[in-house]
């Protein structure tokens, strides 16, 4: 016990003290410092422009385009590996970007409604790129000089078809094998009604990790390609690393009213428990004494024996028992009941040697009597009765 106790404790300390492994999983959150979390791109959106107004949206596009006034030139952003609108979010979408208003896509895929409606498809390589690619611009005022190179964690995601009558392509990977830069194009821009959807299929280049290692400036480039705007919705639930809760209790958690008053419950019930039992003990039980049934059984056999009115063995069982008495009492010898035992007993109980005489020479007469009646029963009784008292 001792050794697995020594065991068990250096396992604990070596958990404690070994740092924590990196985790290397898409996140894209605005709160999540890991590699591929969005912290340090959120941040910087709030740092661009004091007059922009920045909006983190924690609901679903439909629930939150339906229940908002939203401004116009205002912009709402989505990052993740991959984003999934399903239909009524994509309508109030649409209509949010036709009053005039842009969208910022930038993920791996884009969901089969984007696809139909877009006519827009994308193809990704599924594995991990090994050679370092650069994505570029198709503008020539900005220089491919200043374009990072990205290869950790990237799976490269091309644009494979597009409706090339609404769309215009940004960007695309630069790719000294294939020379065609059409096929390898990778930022695009959708025009519809007043406003503007842009579509780019590197969202890691918005992670933690890029826009630490000094390669800040794509992500900065794709956003001088929007509008002007002065609002920015920044959406943080279609995310890899949105935190759900699983809980039956989801209901209840999610609502504030609710989840406060459940756990108010819960410290309740535990304030409860800790009181209750430090004042109260458990029930006592009651011990009922033993009774003392020598009376009744006395009495029993009494009746018993008063009922057959055998005299003679009542006489002889009071005699046998008055006998025994004096031996266990004074200690005489009790098989001769002649002259010396009267004096002896005499003594010995404090009596008058003829009150003596008269109770022994009466029991004597009694064993020698074959037959006896009520009455010599009733004489004994009362002669015992007043000479041991």
């Amino acid at each position: 016990m001792i050794l697995f106790g020594i065991a068990l404790l250096a396992i604990i300390v070596i958990e404690l003290l070994r740092p924590t492994p990196v985790n290397w999983k898409p996140s894209y959150t605005s709160t999540d410092k890991i590699p591929f979390g969005a912290y340090v791109f959120f941040e910087e959106l709030k740092g661009l422009d004091n007059q922009k107004e920045i909006n983190v949206v924690s609901k679903n596009p439909y629930d939150f385009l339906n229940e908002l006034e939203y401004k116009s030139n205002s912009t709402y952003i989505f990052i993740n590996s991959s984003i999934d609108f399903d239909r009524r979010s994509y309508e109030k979408l649409m209509a949010y970007v036709e009053q005039g208003n842009s969208v910022f896509i930038s993920a791996g895929d884009f969901g089969q409604i984007i696809k139909d409606s877009l006519n827009i498809e994308t193809e990704m390589e599924y594995q991990l790129t090994e050679k370092e690619i650069t994505p570029t611009f198709f503008s020539s005022a900005i220089k491919e000089d200043t374009v990072p190179k990205f290869k950790k964690n990237i799976y490269k995601t091309v644009f494979k078809s597009f409706d090339t009558t609404k769309t215009t392509t940004l960007g695309y990977y630069k790719d000294e094998v294939v020379q065609e830069k059409m096929s390898q194009v990778n930022f695009i821009k959708v025009e519809t009604g007043n406003g503007a959807i842009y579509f780019n299929t590197l969202p890691e280049a918005f992670s933690n990790y890029y826009m630490l290692n000094g390669n800040h400036t794509y992500a900065a480039t794709c956003l001088s390609f929007l509008n002007n705007f002065k609002t920015i919705y920044w959406d943080d639930y279609l995310k890899d690393g949105r935190k759900i809760i699983d809980s039956p209790m989801r209901f209840v958690l999610n609502q504030t009213p609710l989840r406060w008053a459940y756990y108010l419950l819960l410290i309740g019930l535990l304030v409860f428990v800790i009181f209750t039992g430090k004042r109260e003990q458990r029930i006592i039980p009651i011990v009922k004494p033993l009774e003392n049934t020598s009376i009744e059984f006395t009495k029993t056999i009494g009746n018993l024996y008063f009922q057959h009115k055998d005299y003679s063995d009542i006489i002889s069982k009071k005699i046998t028992y008055f006998l025994e008495k004096i031996r266990s009492t004074y200690y005489i010898n009790t098989n001769t009941l002649d002259a010396d035992f009267i004096n002896r007993l005499a003594v010995k109980t404090n009596h008058s040697v003829e009150q003596t005489r008269e109770l022994i020479n009466f029991i004597s007469s009694l064993k020698a009597k074959a037959m006896h009646n009520e009455a010599d029963l009733i004489a004994l009784h009362k002669k015992i009765e007043e000479f041991t008292i």
